[in-house]
């Protein structure tokens, strides 16, 4: 036997995170049990499925099982599995480390909580399970061997920055985490986790549906009083999904989720399904009731498990739902694939893509249904994933009107509430043929941009558009039922009706004799940045504005390429003058009497910087801007 043993350190990250664990009190510290028992069954999955794949692979796989050991006497619980082990690098990768994206932002929101039950919601989010074992143990022994490999390993750590690890040359295939409890606390006999009652309790509480049996010794008596112990299974093993609905509890449902999620809080909806006839298949999915903290993180991990005939074939299958319905949850048990079915294989899998069309239409339906039946699950929904959601416009065309149906907006009609597409189009004015929006980096910057002034003073709703996806989403879609989508900073805007036409039709025929020869001067001034100068019909207050073209790319969208290092043209948009606004008449009045004045060119300068700014825009040499500023103000003094 190799007797060398090395001390190597954890990860910065790691050892925070263990103190945290070890001199924390935490309210539900049994859950630790759930978190071991979990990963057991994933590496028997594992096991089930490698075998499958490699007919070569030396492993005994008659009995997988899970088995919990006590010792009283030594005050030591033990939870074994034989499934597919670990190698010496697997050990340092997964238990030395923590590798997943965003534990620093775990143990500063850890550290920042003081509420028990917080803090056990925060540690299911980062996967950090196998640590939790540091809540009730003072020292943990880890020992394992990766199935079809003949050494073993060793590792053991009491928490306090390093552990040990070393070679064994006579592990049995598999895992066995053996924790070395803290001393019982005699007034909290409810906490002693060497109780065979006690640990069946939680079992039956958190691993009932677990596919594996869980078992542990029990004490028969003979009838000759001759005590014996023998092992007995303590879970249930009855799949969730194949269940009638009748037969399980909501409290089944929220554990089960909690499984398959590695969330530590109840899920927000339950979605069955049950297909039948030439392809049959069921699912239980669950909508989650708060957003990943990896949502938006590349190298997140998605999917739900699929499973063939109960069979566990992979974890996180990205086929069976699509990447904007990353978040969603669950299981997908079908009974006609190959059991060594490979990814490739499932990505042109026709069945696959049959269940993926209706798994997805379900989930949508479902949500849709939140919104007229249960109005605050469905604004919590929206609240935490509809930005995602949103991508499905692009991504989806198939679904895209499902999900319109299901989307949410801000909106100018209320600062608090959001609006849906159709009770948008309800409300709208009659002769109305458009929605109206705006993109912005916030709704305050949208609220007070110049664009607004006509649709506030006349009353028109405006969408009021902040997340990055909008940028794209709202050109591909182009309209809903019949209206189109039409940017309120794009284009002419023509807000009178067939009434105020008539009446306001000499008028502007008049301001644009007036002020043609300002607007010409003006266009060939700032011919550098802009295409065009003209007079605006959206402006009431402020002197100027910008737009784009109707097909414009804008402003934001434009920015947003340009960080991705897209190498963009320059953009010229339009300049606006509100011809009632006395800085553009005076400037007209100005003009007409010396036109080549440079004050005056400079005076032109600062209106286009004006408009740049109002709309959140960035001057491209804010000292020159300054300067002009300051000299204009001092020739007003």
């Amino acid at each position: 036997m190799n007797t060398k043993v090395d001390t190597l350190e954890f990860q910065a990250e790691a050892r925070q995170l263990l103190q945290l664990m070890i001199h924390s009190i935490y309210s539900n510290k049994e859950t630790f049990l759930r978190e071991l028992v979990s990963n057991a069954s994933d590496a028997l999955d594992k096991l089930r499925l490698e075998a499958f794949q490699d007919k070569d692979l030396e492993a005994d796989t008659s009995d997988l099982h899970i088995e919990l050991e006590v010792d009283k006497d030594a005050r030591t619980l033990t939870i074994r599995d034989n499934g597919i082990g670990m190698s010496r690098e697997d050990v340092i990768g997964l238990i030395g480390t923590i590798a997943k994206s965003g534990t620093a932002e775990f143990l500063k929101k850890l550290k920042e909580s003081q509420d028990s039950a917080v803090s056990q919601d925060l540690i299911g989010q980062f996967g950090v399970g196998f640590y939790s074992s540091f809540m009730v143990a003072d020292k943990v022994t880890l020992t394992t061997r990766r199935a079809g490999e003949t050494v073993g390993t060793r590792w053991e750590s009491g928490g306090e920055g390093t552990y040990t690890i070393e070679e064994l040359d006579d592990a049995p295939q598999g895992t066995a985490v053996t924790l070395h409890l803290k001393p019982e606390d005699a007034d909290d006999q409810l906490f002693d986790y060497t109780s065979a009652w006690k640990l069946r309790e939680i079992v039956k509480k958190y691993s009932d549906f677990i596919v594996w049996p869980i078992k542990m010794a029990a004490e028969k008596t003979a009838e000759d009083g001759e005590v014996t112990h023998e092992l007995e299974t303590v879970n249930s093993m009855k799949a969730l999904w194949a269940r009638s609905k009748d037969d399980v509890t909501d409290d089944e449902y929220n554990e089960f989720y909690k499984h398959v999620s590695h969330d530590w809080q109840d899920p927000l909806e339950i979605v069955r399904m049950q297909a039948e006839g030439t392809f049959e298949y069921q699912a239980l999915l669950f909508i989650p009731s708060h957003a990943p903290m990896d949502l938006f993180m590349r190298e997140r991990k998605r999917g739900v498990q699929l499973y063939v005939k109960r069979v566990f074939i992979m974890d996180d299958c990205e086929e069976l739902m699509p990447e904007y319905l990353r978040f969603i949850k669950g299981v997908v048990d079908a009974q006609d694939l190959s059991l060594n079915v490979s990814r490739e294989i499932l990505q042109q899998d026709r069945q696959i893509q049959l269940m993926r069309r209706r798994l997805v239409k379900r989930v949508l339906s479902t949500v849709k249904t939140l919104m007229t039946e249960h109005p605050d699950k469905y604004a919590t929904f929206w609240k935490e994933f509809g930005r995602a959601v949103k991508e499905g416009l692009l991504d989806d065309v198939e679904n895209r009107v499902a999900i319109l149906d299901i989307s949410s907006f801000s909106s100018t009609n209320d600062a608090e509430a959001p609006t849906t597409l159709r009770e948008y189009i309800e409300r709208m004015k009659d002769g109305q043929q458009d929605v109206y929006y705006m993109t912005g980096e916030s709704r305050s910057i949208i609220e007070n941009s110049p664009h607004m002034e006509a649709f506030q003073a006349k009353g028109f709703e405006v969408l009021v558009l902040t997340d990055p996806i909008d940028e794209m989403w709202v050109d591909a879609v182009g309209e809903y039922e019949g209206k189109q989508f039409q940017s309120i900073a794009k284009g002419q805007v023509d807000l009178d009706s067939d009434e105020e036409k008539k009446t306001a039709e000499a008028e502007r025929e008049q301001q644009t004799k007036d002020f043609a020869e300002l607007l010409s001067w003006m266009t060939t001034t700032l011919g550098e940045s802009v295409k065009e100068v003209r007079l605006s019909s959206r402006l009431t207050t402020s002197p100027t504005c910008i737009v784009g073209d109707s097909n414009d790319m804008s402003p934001t969208l434009e920015k947003m390429y340009r960080a991705m290092g897209e190498n963009m043209p320059q953009l010229k948009r339009i300049l606006e003058l509100n011809p009632t606004h006395p800085l553009v008449v005076g400037l007209r009045d100005a003009h007409s009497k010396r036109a080549d004045d440079e004050t005056l060119a400079e005076t032109a300068e600062l209106l286009y910087g004006m408009a740049l700014l109002s709309e959140g825009g960035e001057l491209s040499d804010p000292s020159r801007f300054t300067r002009l500023l300051a000299a204009q103000l001092t020739r007003a003094l």
